[in-house]
């Protein structure tokens, strides 16, 4: 099976290294932050980038595009004036809600230990649950 972003020089073995399909799935720029606000449940567009703020529309669009070919991401377009899209975290998603979180805590470890800032967002402790807000 060929996933997306894998070059056409890989092998079948690079390809299923446990690691670099990870980073693969979770690691572009945006593609993390973006699981991590939708573990709170459904988001339009705009509540998606704003989670990112310092991101183009362009990128988020790419990322959410990238995590829909994988699986992480459903994407649903309403059939309204004007369109009305919403995402939310499929079963594969919500699959990767334990390693975020671990993210999260690893982030904070070495914040706290470099004595840098750490944001509010970064310093929730009671985590959005996926099914906490209710489908529009």
């Amino acid at each position: 099976k060929r996933y997306y972003g894998m070059q056409h020089d890989q092998t079948i073995a690079e390809a299923e290294c446990p690691v670099r399909t990870t980073v693969r799935l979770l690691g572009g720029k945006y593609k993390s932050v973006i699981v991590w606000g939708l573990m709170g449940g459904t988001k339009r567009f705009s509540e998606i980038q704003a989670l990112v703020p310092e991101a183009t529309s362009k990128m988020i669009t790419k990322q959410l595009r990238e995590l829909e070919a994988d699986g992480l991401v459903s994407r649903k377009v309403y059939p309204v004036v004007p369109p009305r899209t919403e995402y939310s975290l499929t079963e594969f998603g919500r699959s990767a809600i334990p390693l975020i979180k671990h993210m999260s805590e690893w982030g904070i470890s070495y914040l706290e230990k470099e004595g840098l800032p750490i944001s509010d967002c970064a310093r929730m402790r009671s985590w959005p649950e996926e099914s906490s807000r209710s489908p529009r």
